[in-house]
């Protein structure tokens, strides 16, 4: 099914010069001084049509976030905004495609943009949802990639790396390394002071629309 003009389409658009000039599905949450920003590989078709991070109800994100103590409770998607009171942010390394990352084309993966971000914004850590996040951004096979405190910066950002909450990962999913993120960010809170207040900057509305499906 092809919706606003192939947004929610999960193979997305098919030209990618046409693809780099569509708006993003979700909207981009940063602001600088971020104590962390998380970063995932592209919404999921459910996602797409919340305008919301990780709205798939069967998706382990909001409740792993606050099992790992990033959040004092559990957040519903569309709350998605409160994370920048708590000096977290979100992103995805394809903003214009959605479904599952085997089925997008190579050139959904924007990783110029993501470092252009980066640089922009200077989160102090920095997390990749799943393998394949972390891979398009650090130019690293998967296999390479073991799960938690990546040895090198990126953009002088600490890196992680953390397991798929995704329906689709179950088979791999440890809470451990969201478990370990969350002590880290607690021992960094005294010298990382709180986040710049200030407007987020967004690629879209300023309040996600729409309610998540199934």
């Amino acid at each position: 099914m092809i919706e606003q003009a192939g947004l929610i389409d999960p193979a997305g658009p098919t030209d990618p010069l046409a693809a780099a000039k569509l708006p993003h599905l979700v909207p981009d949450l940063l602001q600088k001084g971020l104590r962390l920003l998380l970063v995932g590989s592209a919404p999921s078709t459910i996602s797409a049509r919340a305008q919301a991070y990780y709205a798939n109800p069967q998706n382990k994100f909001w409740r792993t976030l606050h099992a790992s103590g990033l959040t004092p409770r559990q957040f519903a998607p569309q709350e998605y905004p409160l994370l920048l009171n708590l000096g977290i942010g979100l992103t995805d390394l394809a903003k214009r495609h959605a479904g599952a990352d085997a089925a997008l084309p190579k050139y959904a993966w924007d990783r110029a943009e993501f470092l252009e971000k980066l640089e922009a914004y200077r989160p102090a850590l920095v997390a990749f949802t799943s393998k394949k996040a972390a891979s398009e951004a650090l130019g690293l096979p998967t296999g390479r990639l073991p799960y938690g405190l990546h040895p090198e910066p990126l953009l002088g950002a600490e890196v992680w790396v953390l397991p798929s909450t995704s329906p689709l990962g179950d088979n791999h999913f440890r809470l451990e390394p969201w478990l370990a993120l969350g002590e880290r960010m607690r021992a960094r809170s005294p010298e990382s002071g709180p986040p710049e207040s200030g407007p987020a900057a967004k690629s879209g509305p300023a309040e996600p629309c729409g309610a998540s499906g199934p």
